[in-house]
């Protein structure tokens, strides 16, 4: 039996597949086995080290604020750089050179540059130039670096997004007498955006990872910076480290969660009801296109 895409496996294909899953489910076994020995082994499964996490302090104290000022510093970074880099994406296909050559150089530039490097920049800009206070200039800083890497990456995903629709799309609006303008926002764009969710989302749980290095070089108190005050009170560095993995794994995991549910959401929204039109409708959609199309042209 054969697929359009692939061959069906047959029986000896069949028989491989079942023992390499087996050997891998072993394999795997075996490396879960070891850690745990050797954590047991260095006393790191012993209750006291595991306690502080039963109680409120250790949460109030410590992991909660962290977790707090982690999503603040990536709520602000989304907020900006999604429409930052929207803008700096477009302006990349525009016709104009005097818009295209510098947004080209500002995307270029930022996205050749380490974000921790822009993170320590943005430091020192604040420390020097501005009045911004030594306590809120670590989160200026880790917001202003974010934008700056992560904008110029979203304008690439934002461009390429773009770029794979059809053509036709955009010539048939420029035959009906559609400035570019809004063949991009009322044509373009809509249908890029399920194109483009799964980069973005992507780029969102980098963007929340990436707060950690405000944290590790700027003293930005968010979750893995909290943690080490936590794992020097109790003196559990390994069990700290295991419960700020597992709080990244559930929040980027709900982050991802979301954006499937969302992009399943616009798809099933764009599909066509099945209807079946009738003449007079067909009338009236043809009215209401050279309608709109003489509207657009009193517009120009």
């Amino acid at each position: 039996m054969t697929s359009v895409l692939y061959d069906a496996p047959g029986p000896r294909a069949k028989r491989r597949n079942v023992i390499l899953s087996v050997v891998f489910i072993a394999a795997l076994a075996l490396v879960l086995w070891w850690v745990y020995r050797t954590m047991d082994d260095k006393g790191q499964l012993d209750w006291a080290l595991w306690k502080p996490f039963t109680e409120a302090e250790a949460w109030t104290t410590y992991l909660l604020p962290g977790l707090v000022d982690t999503l603040k510093a990536a709520a602000l970074s989304m907020v900006i750089a999604l429409p930052l880099g929207a803008i700096l994406g477009i302006a990349r296909m525009s016709d104009h050179k005097w818009v295209r050559v510098p947004a080209s150089v500002v995307v270029e530039f930022f996205r050749a540059i380490p974000v921790l490097l822009l993170m320590l920049f943005a430091n020192e800009f604040f420390a020097r130039s501005t009045d911004v206070t030594s306590a809120d200039r670590p989160l200026y800083a880790v917001v202003t670096g974010l934008v700056l890497y992560n904008a110029s990456v979203l304008a690439e995903v934002v461009r390429a997004g773009i770029l794979s629709l059809p053509k036709g799309q955009g010539e048939a609006a420029q035959a009906i007498g559609l400035r570019k303008s809004q063949i991009m926002s009322n044509i373009l764009l809509p249908q890029a955006v399920t194109v483009m969710l799964p980069a973005i989302v992507s780029q969102l749980v980098v963007i929340v990872k990436d707060t950690a290095l405000g944290g590790v070089m700027l003293g930005f108190t968010e979750l893995l910076n909290s943690r080490g005050t936590l794992a020097a009170n109790y003196a559990n560095v390994v069990p700290s480290f295991i419960v700020v993995a597992v709080i990244f794994i559930v929040l980027n995991f709900l982050l991802t969660s979301f954006a499937s549910w969302l992009e399943g959401r616009l798809r099933r929204s764009k599909r066509g009801t099945g209807a079946v039109l009738g003449a007079e409708d067909v009338d009236d959609l043809n009215a209401a296109e050279v309608g709109g199309t003489f509207g657009t042209g009193a517009d120009k």
